[in-house]
């Protein structure tokens, strides 16, 4: 019996919008689209209040830092240094290499640990004061966005001549090359970038240059196009907030017990005072007829939306596009103050506390979080403590690993057998050093090895181990060097390491005197 399928029927007087098998969404589905899937613009009106100039405050702040490191030196070295050329990490003085794994490792997580801590405690402080992303397009894009549009900022309908919007993008690109500039400095040092930009032509280091034009190119794209859609489409914390909040987090959150019901200002009658029920008297004494319900302290003017550089409305709950810059309450708390009530509609506060509920006695991540990070920053410090002026690491052997030496009587004989084993040695001083390699008890070495290694640099060498071959089990045998630095300096360095040597696997008489 064959079934029968109903198909859904398509009003064709309907909108093409609302017509056909899918449902149109009852509203946008992210606040930089429209309805339609159009890209919704944003441009938030600032909201000069005291929160917005503490974050005047800490943005500049952050921006003379990530400009002014770079140039900064330490005993003669940049303050903080990223060389992926040398593979090297300097801070304040300090050089750190790739080999340091377990150093590098343990503060990776501790500062994992503070974000997870700070997040628990202070919600998204980190997108709403001290990001990049927030920072530079606020606190820089922005301002030159409206210094040069003018009132075509506020209104779009509004003609901007072409010369302004070519003089914005021109500003757009001067500052983006600044801030390619000074991360390429992070990455190379001041001194070099300097020498390459006055010195020398871009087809002298094509590299550097490639990764200065791309980052130029990117940030363009970035601050002039993608804008806040890189908080709300590719940073993933917005998402992983879900997990690191809880109900007791600090937020930026709207107070909907005082706020609702919502009206206009200049509602006729409507009574605004906290007791009043609208059934004809008020808890407060009088001022209400009976003839309107009660009105909540939120006015409905909206700033709160328009204020906000994610385009969301903050009424609504707390939403992944919240980064808790704090606009909506300066604009909140200014329209409060215009009609006479009390501020705080919008503000700091804890999911929990919005809601009336008591709150929590203990917080379980507020104990895990900051032991975690006590035993992170203790094995950290007991790290950087303990940590020597050298290291030696063993590195896979190129080439043939072993020789076999037969006896000089040419019957085949094998004597000995002579493997290689590959050593670096970093220097972490500043100055030249000296190092000798030698065996340990049991071991001998062809000849002995003296390297000198440049202040804060490495080398490699290859040490030859001659072995009888009766110390060979399946091929392999354990050996231990010693890498001692020469001179009396107080602290030299001393240190050992084991390695593996190759032989043959079975000895037998060989022709020809060598394998």
């Amino acid at each position: 019996m064959a079934r029968t399928i109903s198909l859904p029927v398509v009003d064709a007087r309907l909108p093409r919008a609302e017509s056909g098998p899918f449902l149109k969404p009852e509203g946008r589905v992210l606040a930089t689209l429209e309805e339609d899937g159009r890209r919704r613009w944003l441009r938030p009106k600032p909201s000069p209040g005291r929160w917005w100039r503490r974050r005047l405050a800490v943005a500049w702040a952050l921006i003379a830092l990530y400009a002014v490191i770079p140039w900064v030196k330490v005993d003669g070295m940049p303050a903080v240094l990223l060389d992926l050329i040398e593979r090297k990490f300097v801070f304040f003085g300090t050089v750190f290499r790739p080999t340091e794994t377990l150093l590098f490792g343990v503060l990776f997580l501790a500062v994992f640990v503070t974000i997870f801590l700070l997040t628990a405690v202070f919600g998204r402080v980190w997108c709403g004061w001290a990001c990049p992303q927030t920072v530079y397009m606020e606190f820089v894009y922005r301002p030159i966005e409206r210094f040069f549009l003018g009132k075509g900022y506020s209104n779009p309908k509004a003609g901007v001549p072409a010369w302004r919007r070519v003089a914005m993008y021109a500003a757009y690109l001067v500052v983006s090359a600044h801030l390619a500039n000074t991360l390429l400095a992070w990455f190379v040092g001041a001194d070099r970038l300097t020498g390459w930009i006055f010195t020398s032509t871009p087809f002298a280091h094509p590299v550097a240059f490639g990764v200065f034009a791309a980052v130029t190119l990117a940030m363009m794209f970035d601050f002039a196009f993608f804008r806040e859609q890189m908080c709300s489409l590719v940073c993933p914390y917005g998402r992983f907030q879900s997990a690191l909040l809880d109900r007791d987090s600090l937020i930026v959150g709207y107070d909907r017990a005082r706020g609702e019901p919502r009206g206009k200002a200049a509602a006729a009658g409507g009574c605004r005072s906290a007791g009043c029920d609208g059934s004809g008297g008020c808890g407060s004494g009088g001022g209400c007829d009976g003839e309107h319900a009660r009105r909540g302290d939120c006015v409905d003017c909206r700033l709160c939306v328009t204020t906000c550089p994610a385009g969301i409305d903050i009424r609504d709950g707390l939403q992944l596009e919240c980064i808790q810059c704090t606009q909506c309450i300066d604009a909140c708390d200014a329209v409060m103050e215009k009609v006479g009530r009390p501020t705080g509609l919008i503000r700091y506060s804890s999911q929990r506390s919005l809601e009336g509920a008591p709150r929590k006695g203990i917080r379980a991540r507020l104990a895990v979080y900051p032991a975690l990070l006590s035993v992170l920053l203790l094995s950290a410090g007991y790290l950087l403590a303990t940590r020597q002026d050298g290291a030696i690491a063993v590195l896979r052997t190129q080439g043939v690993p072993y020789t076999v030496r037969t006896d000089a009587a040419g019957a085949g004989t094998v004597e000995s057998v002579e493997s290689i084993v590959r050593l670096r040695i970093d220097n972490r001083t500043r100055e030249a050093r000296t190092y000798s390699v030698s065996a340990a008890d049991g071991v001998e070495l062809v000849r002995d090895e003296r390297v000198e290694v440049s202040g804060d640099g490495s080398r490699e060498v290859d040490v030859v181990v001659r072995s009888a071959p009766a110390l060979f089990v399946r091929g392999r045998r354990e050996v231990e060097l010693v890498v001692q630095e020469e001179g009396a300096r107080a602290g030299a360095y001393r240190g050992s390491v084991r390695a593996a040597v190759l032989g043959p696997l079975v000895v037998a008489p060989l022709e020809g005197g060598s394998k």
